[in-house]
């Protein structure tokens, strides 16, 4: 019974660890798409909380039943073989440039924070991460289930230490005064398609080495609930600050006007955040290139390591311009699939 419910717990740290990245863990991702649009935000975040729970778990069940070991085979199975090729080489150069902006982002709070050179930063994350994935599966377990614990009672603290500061209930049923547009109706869905696009690509093969789909099912429901509540604490958090859209770490901002004490813990916290994020993105990707390439897994991933590198340092903004509105739209066209399939069903 143990060894299940730890299963469970294990699964639903991946999933939110996965997720939870350098946007989320300083509440920018959540400002800019939930708060700033006030009671409307709080209603976006129910619905990305619902689908972060339903849709996650399908994912993982699909996988499972389906015994697809990468993101590719399980886009091959939503988008068929021919289309699924193109959606594969958008999946990889979004996984490779958000990993770069993970290790730019763990450099920076190395630079900003403790005044040391971001190239150390960056190496340091790189080193750390490479000994995480050489133990495989148990190393992306053992630092989730160590990290994400820590993650949700941060965002707990931050919630109860600004709860006191004005009229709480007030501020949360403040409606915005612009007319709701079908960018507010679409955040949730927006929001939540990207971030289960990506995580698929740790989601997948996960399922795929636990098998047992009881565990499977309730780790991703755990993992969902997870995810909502930390949103829910940020929002509440992060809506009680004035002139909110100005600050680049709005969550830091809080912590250290709320909680001094636990700013420092606070900046580990969001580092943590990152760590899981590029461990979860690399492993994913070194199971992807596996399949191609038959080659030492430490090698593979220090192909991708460099090349993340590079990228960091040359434009994946540009990069990014281009490819981030198609990645959009197949991300939703993802979810779709995912919601219309008939693997996942109980």
């Amino acid at each position: 019974m143990l060894s299940r419910w730890s299963g469970i717990f294990q699964i639903a740290a991946v999933y939110v660890g996965t997720v939870v990245g350098a946007g989320f863990a300083t509440g920018k991702e959540i400002v800019e798409f939930f708060t700033r649009y006030g009671f409307y935000g709080f209603i976006g975040i129910l619905i990305a909380g619902y689908i972060f729970i339903f849709t996650g778990t399908k994912i993982m069940l699909i996988s499972a039943r389906i015994r697809a070991s990468s993101y590719e085979e399980f886009n091959e199975f939503l988008f068929g073989k021919k289309i699924a090729g193109i959606i594969n080489i958008f999946f990889l150069i979004m996984l490779l440039g958000v990993t770069a902006v993970m290790i730019s982002g763990a450099g920076a709070v190395f630079e900003e924070q403790l005044g040391v050179p971001k190239s150390i930063g960056s190496w340091s994350t790189i080193i750390l991460a490479t000994l995480v994935l050489m133990m495989g599966m148990r190393g992306v377990f053992t630092v989730n289930s160590f990290v994400v614990p820590i993650m949700i009672c941060f965002s707990l603290i931050l919630f109860f230490s600004t709860l006191g500061n004005g009229d709480f209930f007030k501020t949360l049923t403040k409606v915005p005064d612009e007319v709701i547009t079908l960018k507010v109706i679409l955040s949730p869905f927006a929001y939540t398609a990207f971030n289960l696009a990506l995580a698929q690509a740790v989601l997948v093969p996960v399922a795929y080495e636990v098998r047992d789909e009881k565990v499977i099912k309730h780790g991703a429901i755990l993992g969902g609930i997870f995810l909502t509540i930390i949103l829910l604490s940020g929002h509440f958090s992060l809506m009680t600050l004035p002139d909110l859209n100005s600050y680049e770490i709005p969550s830091a901002v809080i912590m250290r006007t709320a909680a001094g004490q636990l700013y420092w813990m606070f900046i580990l916290v969001i580092y943590g955040e990152i760590f899981t994020s590029v461990i979860g993105n690399i492993y994913g990707l070194q199971r992807q290139i596996s399949s191609y390439i038959k080659l030492p897994s430490i090698l593979i991933i220090a192909v991708i390591f460099l090349i993340a590198l590079i990228i960091s340092e040359f434009g994946y903004g540009r990069l990014l311009g281009y490819i981030y509105p198609a990645f959009g739209y197949i991300s939703l066209l993802f979810l779709i699939l995912v919601w219309k399939s008939k693997a996942g069903k109980e």
